[in-house]
């Protein structure tokens, strides 16, 4: 990509990989991509970004591509992952940062608001609900237990691993494709990601993200409202969480805005790149 330089930066005892664009005195933004991408997630919002005069910091979140790869299953909770980015934050010499969030990423992003809004000027997610509102909305609707077994699979020991990575990750292939609209990812931008997924330990790193909850993760996020706005918006085609999930979302922010967008999966920022990049700078224009 034009204009994106790479760096590796110390954050919260680690290092850390991270794509950067934009003027260095623009206000930053924070994007973190989720569960099984990279910084690449965000192709298509760095630019238009950095563009408008931001300073753009899409970083591989700990654990995946470049970035550190601590060992052991408790270096992955959210206090961890959140520190992670109060530290780039800190090294890009900002108070505060809009932190977007798309899936795991977004879970961090939550509960960076929830903990310390300080770092945070605006709130923005994609498909990814509060972490508070999955149990509610699991009592509710039992249909959201369906979507969700893939979360139980991945905190089983070494078998996840063997599954993923058979096959040149034929399944993890498999699964964003049939999740994602036709033609969404080209083979060009998948075999990126299969480097990413290459890279020594990625894949056991990657889902001991999801290990943790067992660890007690999500207990460490608060359900005090979050005091910063938040805008969420919602691919509503999206096969792994319910629209129920947004909604409930809602309920744990004191200022929040809701936009489901119809012609969308969880992949929404790769297929309505347009939608996504107006809706996220209406909001932190407003």
């Amino acid at each position: 990509m034009e204009n994106v330089n790479f760096q590796f930066l110390e954050s919260n005892g680690i290092t850390l990989h991270v794509a950067v664009a934009g003027p260095e005195d623009g206000p930053l933004v924070v994007l973190l991509h989720g569960f099984p991408e990279f910084w690449f997630g965000w192709k298509n919002q760095i630019q238009p970004l950095a563009e408008k005069g931001y300073r753009v910091v899409a970083p591989d979140q700990r654990g995946y591509n470049l970035s550190d790869k601590p060992e052991g299953i408790d270096n992955y909770t959210v206090d961890h992952l959140r520190d992670d980015v109060i530290g780039i934050i800190e090294h890009f010499q900002k108070e505060s940062a809009i932190v977007i969030g798309h899936d795991w990423g977004g879970a961090v992003a939550w509960h960076l608001a929830a903990t310390h809004p300080e770092y945070v000027d605006k709130l923005i997610v994609l498909n990814i609900p509060h972490p508070k509102a999955m149990p509610r909305v699991l009592k509710k609707n039992p249909l959201q237990w369906m979507k969700s077994s893939y979360i139980a699979f991945f905190q089983l020991p070494n078998l996840p691993e063997k599954a993923l990575g058979m096959g040149e990750f034929k399944t993890m292939q498999q699964s964003i494709e049939q999740t994602s609209k036709p033609n969404t990812f080209s083979s060009h931008e998948m075999e990126q990601y299969k480097t990413a997924w290459s890279q020594s330990d990625a894949l056991t790193a990657m889902l001991n993200w999801y290990r943790a909850i067992r660890r007690g993760s999500f207990r460490q996020i608060p359900e005090t409202k979050i005091k910063v706005p938040v805008r969420i918006i919602w691919g509503l085609g999206d096969q792994f969480l319910s629209p129920m999930l947004a909604k409930e979302s809602m309920s744990f922010c004191e200022e929040v805005n809701l936009t489901f967008v119809g012609e969308a999966t969880h992949w929404i920022q790769h297929e309505q790149p347009d939608i996504v990049n107006r809706l996220i700078e209406q909001f932190i224009n407003e």
